[in-house]
């Protein structure tokens, strides 16, 4: 499907397969272009590395990234979505997806550099992501700079704008569940904290952080396989091509769970998982009748 794309480019003399493969070895390696340029074996030079690295990236995301990255927008593929997550090892009732955003450390930009400064003090991207149990992934937003909060960029989503028209129009049980970092909506189930062991709210909000776990392990695995994305690296780019080379690596993350190639999750041993309910973040009181099924519906009312 890019391969016309790439034809046209052979000012650096590789043919397409050359300068794909080229370029998911650095999306993998995690080291700068010049792990390739000069590569002795492969006889490319840094300058075709980069001008590979860029025709392939922006192919992808022109031509594969809105085949392979799609949220579900028809009732059908939504009913599906709902039943994948009920039969899911860590279920939750009515769930689309698990939402989450990571930061990845970007070279720092010279049109504002201080929106991209990020509360670890590093330049980064606040990348996105809504995934299913399989940690396939649904929707990814590579677009906003590190200083912008989680909660924010959820509420200028077209996913949200399309969450809340389904809701709007009589579609019910069906909901996204995120952590405390986003706020409580009729189509974003988030914990309930303050709530003692024992009640029907402290048994909500387990299940839930149980079931949200699947993004947190979908960043993890994410970041190792493509470790050019890695906490541990810095993407030398600025913040839109970043964001294109983000959009690539989750094109290909996808294809990767379609042709069922192993997932490395081994290599995540040492890693944690977060589970931590946020308790500096007030949520609206919610009576203690009712299972947790039952709470998600009084919100939704």
């Amino acid at each position: 499907a890019i391969r016309p794309l790439l034809q046209g480019k052979r000012s650096s003399g590789l043919s397409p397969e050359v300068q794909f493969l080229v370029t998911v070895h650095f999306y993998a390696q995690g080291s700068y272009q010049r792990g390739l340029g000069g590569n002795s074996i492969l006889n490319i030079s840094q300058p075709s590395v980069s001008r590979s690295i860029s025709s392939v990236t922006n192919a992808i995301n022109q031509r594969l990234l809105r085949q392979w990255v799609k949220f579900p927008m028809t009732a059908v593929e939504r009913q599906k979505g709902r039943e994948k997550f009920e039969a899911a090892p860590q279920p939750f009732e009515g769930t689309l997806g698990a939402i989450d955003c990571s930061h990845i450390n970007i070279l720092a930009p010279i049109v504002h550099e201080e929106a991209y400064v990020n509360h670890h003090g590093n330049h980064s991207l606040n990348v996105q992501a809504i995934v299913d149990p399989d940690l396939k992934i649904l929707n990814i937003n590579a677009r906003y700079p590190g200083a912008r909060n989680d909660s924010y960029i959820w509420s200028m989503s077209a996913v949200r704008r399309g969450m809340e028209f389904h809701y709007n129009n009589g579609e019910r049980r069906t909901w996204l569940i995120g952590d405390a970092g986003y706020p409580l909506e009729p189509w974003l189930m988030t914990p309930l904290p303050h709530y003692q062991e024992g009640t029907r709210q402290f048994e909500y909000t387990k299940n839930l952080c149980k079931a949200r776990n699947v993004v947190e392990r979908f960043f993890g695995v994410f970041k190792s396989v493509w470790r050019c994305l890695s906490y541990q690296r810095v993407l030398m780019y600025a913040p839109d091509k970043a964001g294109r080379i983000v959009n690539a690596c989750a094109t290909l993350h996808n294809m990767r769970i379609h042709y069922n190639l192993p997932i490395p999750e081994e290599e995540l041993a040492g890693g944690q998982i977060a589970q931590n309910i946020h308790e500096n973040i007030e949520i609206p009181y919610i009576d203690q009748q009712g299972g947790p099924r039952a709470v998600a519906k009084r919100i939704q009312k």
